[in-house]
């Protein structure tokens, strides 16, 4: 009897560390900024039957109305209450999209703002996505309600009542970030508010949430609030099952405050993952991807089953958060789709693709001044996601997960999951190649000149369509064809100025 109590135990308490998406589905995609319209749409047209696992969407709580500058991405960390009104939509439209993505596998994660209200500088009065009164100044949030009582304004030790000092972990922790009215995560009642709106959530059915500024509360405050979640829906879960949980830690070694404090509570986004890939593709400080053979824990990472990783995110791709200018975004397109197709590959941690919208940049002393652009609108208002004849975005939106060489790459890393990390090969400088088991094989060119070799695949004898160059279609290859021998050999070649430099066969490409 004892032994079962334990196994329960860990079964409920590794539950929190799975994304529950469906069998044969890996990958997350950040639809960031999205309306719910658009998201239960896609996920119909595109995410379902491209393999897609679930989508993490932006903050669906009300918040501040920001007029200046106008509209920027970052009014949606500011929120006034926790009613489900946002520039994406209504609760009712929420609650469409969930529904609707769930019917065709696709799970929904929801970026959760848990740490603080809005900023203290905010005017009083009702500029909100659902009109609530809020007064910063008096710390009166009436929609929730919370009141003075209920932040951490007593307990923050510095002048300011902001964080001074990152290397103080009482500050980082109990302390306003950028202004923003700091919660009081060690009372009850405050507990039991956000609780109760992420069990209003998990009710409508999503599968799990991105905890935003992880690293400003305390993991045993966090602990805390997770332990009075309910289960997830039993209309589209198993019974029992646990909300999936990543907590958004930067941890990129220089601070006191470690990504491994937060791993009992769920996994925790690898900062570390990006910054570094981006060095190496970018072969700064004399970085070659040869060096990419023991990527993962080996590079000083957290555990691969505790962490979700991204080549960038909303942030860093701005240049706010972590990894600086290594990051490499859709605006490197090239070297973008080789980062996104090795994280693919590879088998280390829970992937996210990140899908983005452009805005006009404009460079001052080195600094994006205009990376506080908010989604491309019309008046304030989102526009619609539309798609061109040739299945990419329009209206202003990126969408990268629509490129064809991640969207394959998404399902490269379907077909091969489970498969052991196998036949390294590389040239010493940065021509990589490695296999996934007997399921795939990736090929890197990342030198100035041209790779011409013939490899171990592992894989079985046969003709493979290469799935970044083109797509299988009607027993056919789009793109460039690869010739596997009975021994598992075949010979690649590739530019060093192709467009794609890189080739990717799974046993789902094969003729």
């Amino acid at each position: 009897m004892k032994f079962f109590l334990l196994f329960s135990a860990l079964g409920l308490c590794w539950a929190q560390y799975a994304p529950h998406t469906q069998q044969g589905r890996t990958s997350i995609v950040h639809l960031f900024e999205w309306r719910w319209a658009d998201i239960a749409e896609e996920c119909e047209r595109y995410l379902g039957p491209k393999g897609f696992g679930g989508v993490q969407v932006s903050p669906p709580n009300e918040n501040v109305v920001i007029t200046n500058p106008y509209r920027p991405w970052w009014e949606r960390y500011q929120p006034v209450s926790y009613k489900l009104c946002s520039r994406s939509g209504n609760e009712d439209e929420f609650r469409n999209m969930v529904t609707r993505c769930n019917n065709v596998g696709v799970r929904i994660y929801v970026d959760a703002i848990i740490n603080h209200m809005c900023g203290v500088g905010n005017a009083a009065g009702t500029s909100s996505t659902c009109g609530s009164y809020y007064n910063p100044h008096n710390r009166d949030f009436p929609a929730v309600p919370y009141s003075g009582w209920d932040f951490n304004d007593g307990k923050c030790k510095t002048e300011s009542g902001g964080i001074e000092n990152y290397v103080d972990p009482f500050q980082v922790r109990d302390c306003r970030l950028s202004g923003l009215l700091d919660l009081a995560l060690e009372k009850d009642y405050v507990r039991s508010k956000i609780a109760e709106y992420l069990n209003h959530l998990i009710a409508i059915g999503v599968a799990g949430f991105r905890i935003d500024a992880s690293k400003h509360m305390w993991p045993g405050d966090i602990k805390a609030v997770l332990d009075k979640l309910h289960n997830l829906s039993t209309n589209w879960f198993p019974e029992g099952s646990r909300p999936f949980i990543y907590q958004e830690v930067i941890d990129l070694g220089g601070e006191a405050i470690k990504s491994s404090e937060y791993v009992g509570n769920g996994r925790v986004t690898e900062f570390k993952y990006g910054a570094k890939l981006g060095t190496v593709i970018r072969k700064w400080n004399g970085e070659k991807m040869s060096y990419l053979k023991n990527w993962g824990e080996g590079w000083g990472f957290m555990p691969s089953d505790r962490a979700l990783v991204f080549v960038d995110n909303h942030d860093n791709q701005r240049g706010h958060g972590a990894g600086g200018a290594s990051i490499l975004t859709f605006w490197d397109a090239r070297l973008y789709k080789m980062a996104v197709g090795f994280m693919l590959a590879h088998p280390y941690g829970i992937t996210r693709v990140m899908s983005s919208y452009y805005w006009q940049r404009h460079f001052e002393n080195g600094k994006d001044v205009n990376d506080w652009t908010g989604p491309p609108n019309n008046n304030g208002m989102t526009k619609e996601i539309t798609i061109n004849p040739d299945t990419t975005c329009g209206n202003g939106w990126v969408c990268e997960h629509r490129w064809r060489q991640i969207r394959n790459m998404v399902a490269f890393r379907n077909v091969v999951d489970g498969q052991p990390f196998s036949n390294w090969w590389d040239n010493g400088s940065n021509q990589v190649a490695f296999g996934r088991g007997n399921r795939g094989f990736i090929v890197f060119n990342n030198d100035d000149w041209s790779l011409s070799s013939t490899l171990q695949t592992g894989l079985p004898a046969g003709t493979y369509c290469d799935v970044i160059s083109g797509d299988k279609v009607d027993g056919n290859c789009t793109g460039i064809k690869i010739y596997v021998s009975g021994e598992g050999m075949a010979h690649f070649s590739i530019s060093n100025s192709a467009e794609d430099p890189f080739i990717a066969i799974h046993s789902e490409s094969k003729l």
